[in-house]
Parts: structure tokens; C-alpha cells; sequence
């Protein structure tokens, strides 16, 4: 796994400023008045602070926002950083301080007096996820993260407050190795064997290989991965931090998406290594439950195949028969995550009854169309269980909109020829694939929905990260075990 930037908690030193190498910053707010640590740093820089403070450049920072003083006198470091920040800021506010602060060192080390700044393990929490970078497969490894000391008031206060969120960062972290991570390394074994590894951690993992997805009946599962060589699995991580019925997450682990015989157009092919990302996302969750012990009961299912044309190939045409029994005619094999995650969902409610499900799909192109890579589209079967969602998306700065459902979608995929098809072409594209998978939901169960397709890998940095894979969800998610799953 990537290994994050060291993040370390120290008793305020305004003396120790002065032979701290890298970056030195400090947290000023809009009103540029200067606290205890932004006067030691004018003082060492015989005023540049100051005069920083009261430039026009510094009026038009965003909140969050970082200035840089290059090379100052009378320090030995790179370099002096401003972040403007009030004492209290918001949760957004501090990880967005965090993450500026973490773009602005680079690989420096760097040193951080708060000022009494509040939420100082969400700043820590930003400059985690911010100094993230995928180098695992480069021939020559980057310059190594330096550490990150926050000055604080309470050494232990702050470590106990960071030790959940770091918890937190190293799901995301997991999330967006597997997301990063080609094809040819992160085949449905490998990816296996990844989430077997996560036994160390306390979390119960069980494999089922193609003889017992055959003997279970997933015909819609199997179908997806018949042109690959790689096998077919689907894999179940259990965390039970509490008794009563679990929370379900399932993911969508397509290691790679060609189209199948229905094969997508050359042009960003490559990227269809993140098809996989819906189960990145759920063993992101369980990793992050398991290790800060969460008092909840959750089970993680992820459908882990591999749609490839060949002879043995799946054909538009073709009619399978899922768990549930329902036949469902193959239009488009494009159309090959519904599939997935419809045996999947079926057999998570069958052996572990859950109080609720979310499940989480790169799914459909249609979705980027609606939504761009802001939101993700929420679609579920139950009003409060979306917005107890939605709630914990908004508090995590995880943009997510609610989609509309209803059974005139219904018609758009009848099938004559079987119960149901797989597609019903490009209008409404997400909603009627949302209608598709909700066929497989029993009676009762409230159910989320989540197309993650636009924000799971993005082509430009975001607030918390670079380009390339975003972990999305994984902070959301947890805020909804905590928020609503997790005893006291």
C-alpha cells in the first residue's frame, strides 16, 4: 500500500522555528491578525510576514488557501507558509487547509503551528489525502514524503482525535491503490488476495471461486467473466463490531471492461482499469471499520470479473438465469456491472439478511452525461435511509445528488424473450440501470444505489486529491456506520 505521509502531533515550540528544515507554516485568519506563532515567524523574517499579511495577494485567498514566502531570511527553511484560516473553521475548511498546506511542501518536510486553530486532526486528515500519489509501478520511486509535525497545545488530545481519521485516510489510500492499479497486476486473484490479507486486521474474509458460484447459481455473474481466462470470484469481508443484522456494502469489481463481444472504442480504453472501483470503495470501508474498531456490524461483498471478448465470450443475445431465478436477456454486454452486482446483491440477502444495503457501481457512462465528475447519483427505494446518505456525504464534502426512480422505467427494459433485459438503451441509461438492480432488492429492505462512474477516477486534481483515483465514498460511508450503524 502507498505509504502516507507521517503525520506527528509536538508541543508548541516558537523557538524551534527558526532551525526547521522544509516548510514552516502557520494558520492566519481572513482578517490577517497575527497569533504567537505568525508574530515569532514576522519576527525571524524581520517583517515579511507582516507585510505578506497586508498584500492584496493575501485579501484574495480563498479560505484554506496557502501563500508561500520563498526561501526567508532568518530561517533555515525552503520556505514560510501562510494559511488563511479562522480559529474555528468547519470540517471542509481545515481538510482544504490541510490538503493546500500538503500541495504547497511537496516532499518537504513540514512544520505547523496551529495557533490554537481547532479541528487540527482534519487539517492532518487533508494533508494525508493531498500528499497521496500512485508510484508502485515507476521504475524510480519519488522523493519520499517528509513528516508533517502539527505544534499543538495537547499532545495526547490531538493524537486521540487523529487516530480514527487517520483510519480514514488509509482507507482512502487503499481505495485508490486498487483503483490505480492495472489490470495486468490487479487481476481477480491478485485482488483477492489483497482483501485476504486484510484478516490481519481483524476482519473475517471468504473467498467463493467459480465451483460455488456455480453451485449457488450466479448464471448473471459468471456470464460477465466467461471470455476471460481469469477466474470469476466473488469475495465477502465480514467486520462484527456489534451483534443485530449487518449493513451490507457491494461493490461492482470489474478488474478490466473492454465491452465484451458489445467491445467499447479504443479511444480511453485504458481507463477501464478503474472498473473495479465500486469494490475498491467497499474494501476501502471495511479496511477503515476494521482498523478503528468500529462498533457496528458491516458485511463487504464484492463481484470480482473480468469482461473480455473471446470464443467463450458472453453474446448479445445470449439469456442467463441469476440467483434470484429471474432470466434476463443480454443486449449489450457493455452492459455487464448490472449483471454483477444483481447475483451479488441477491446472495448478500440471502446469507447474511442485512438491515440495509448500499451497493456501488461504476456504472454507467449516462451518469457522467447527468451529473459531470461533481456528484455521484444516489437512487434508493427508501427516503430516509437516502437522506441519512446524503446528510453524510454533505458533512464529508463528498458531492452525491439523489436521482429520480419509478416503474414507468420499468418498461423500458421488459423483454419478450425473457423476464428482463439488461439495457434499455441510452435514454435515462442510469436510472433504468438503477431499475434493473432494484429487481433484485427483497421486499422491505431499504436500499442505496450508488453510480459512481464520474467521481471515482477524475482527470483533474480535486480538493483532497491529485488526479487519477479519488477513494470517493469511503468517507461518506463511514460517516454512515458512525452516524447510524455504529452502538455506543
Amino acid at each position: 500500500m502507498t505509504e502516507l505521509r507521517d503525520i506527528r502531533f509536538a508541543e508548541t515550540d516558537l523557538e524551534a522555528l527558526a532551525g526547521a528544515s522544509g516548510a514552516v507554516a502557520v494558520a492566519v485568519p481572513a482578517e490577517g491578525t497575527m497569533g504567537p506563532g505568525a508574530r515569532r515567524l514576522n519576527r525571524l523574517t524581520k517583517g515579511a510576514v507582516k507585510r505578506a499579511l497586508e498584500s492584496e495577494a493575501f485579501e484574495k485567498l480563498g479560505t484554506g488557501e496557502t501563500m508561500a514566502l520563498a526561501w526567508p531570511v532568518g530561517m533555515v527553511a525552503d520556505a514560510a507558509l501562510l494559511v488563511k484560516l479562522p480559529r474555528r473553521p468547519s470540517v471542509t475548511e481545515a481538510r482544504k487547509a490541510g490538503a493546500s498546506l500538503a500541495k504547497a511542501a511537496g516532499s518537504k518536510e513540514l512544520t505547523v503551528v496551529a495557533d490554537g486553530t481547532k479541528r487540527v486532526a482534519q487539517i492532518g486528515l487533508g494533508l494525508a489525502l493531498r500528499g497521496y500519489a500512485f508510484t508502485a509501478r515507476k521504475s524510480k520511486a519519488d522523493d519520499p514524503l517528509g513528516a508533517a509535525t502539527l505544534m499543538v497545545k495537547s499532545v495526547e488530545e490531538a493524537e486521540g482525535a487523529f487516530a480514527a481519521v487517520k483510519a480514514v485516510a488509509e482507507g482512502v489510500a487503499f481505495t485508490r491503490d486498487l483503483t490505480s492499479e492495472p489490470a495486468n497486476v490487479l487481476g481477480t486473484v491478485e485482488f483477492a488476495n489483497r482483501l485476504e490479507a486484510l484478516r490481519d486486521l481483524g476482519l473475517e474474509v471468504e473467498v467463493l471461486d467459480e465451483d460455488k458460484l456455480e453451485e449457488l447459481g450466479m448464471g448473471a455473474l459468471l456470464g460477465v467473466g466467461m471470455g476471460s481466462a481469469m477466474p470469476s470470484k466473488v469475495v465477502v469481508m465480514r467486520w462484527k463490531g456489534a451483534e443485530g443484522a449487518p449493513l451490507a456494502l457491494i461493490g461492482k469489481g470489474v478488474v478490466f471492461d473492454t465491452g465484451g463481444i458489445s467491445l467499447k472504442p479504443a479511444a480511453g480504453m485504458e481507463d477501464m482499469t478503474m472498473d473495479m472501483g465500486g469494490a475498491g470503495v467497499v474494501s476501502g470501508v471495511m479496511k477503515t471499520l476494521a482498523l478503528r474498531k468500529a462498533k457496528a456490524h458491516v458485511v463487504g461483498m464484492v463481484g470480482l470479473v473480468e469482461n473480455m471478448p473471446s470464443d467463450r465470450a458472453q453474446r448479445p443475445g445470449d439469456i442467463v438465469t441469476s440467483m434470484k431465478g429471474d432470466t434476463i436477456e443480454v443486449i449489450n454486454t457493455d452492459a455487464e456491472g448490472r449483471l454483477v452486482l444483481a447475483d451479488v446483491l441477491w446472495h448478500a440477502q440471502e446469507s447474511e439478511q442485512p438491515a440495509a444495503i448500499v451497493d456501488l457501481a461504476t456504472l454507467t457512462g449516462a451518469c457522467i452525461i447527468a451529473l459531470g465528475h461533481e456528484n455521484a447519483a444516489v437512487f434508493s427505494n427508501d427516503d430516509g435511509f437516502a437522506g441519512d446518505f446524503l446528510k453524510a456525504a454533505e458533512a464529508e464534502g463528498e458531492g452525491a445528488w439523489r436521482m429520480p426512480m419509478g416503474k414507468a422505467y420499468d418498461d423500458m427494459i421488459k423483454s419478450q424473450k425473457a423476464d428482463i433485459k439488461n439495457t434499455g438503451g441510452r435514454p435515462a441509461g442510469s436510472i433504468t440501470a438503477a431499475q434493473f438492480l432494484r429487481r433484485f432488492v427483497k421486499e422491505g429492505t431499504p436500499w442505496i444505489h450508488l453510480d459512481i462512474a464520474g467521481v471515482a477516477q477524475v482527470s483533474a486534481e480535486t480538493a483532497l486529491a491529485p488526479k487519477g483515483a479519488t477513494g470517493w465514498g469511503v468517507m461518506s460511508l463511514d460517516r454512515l456506520v458512525r452516524d447510524k450503524f455504529e452502538t455506543e
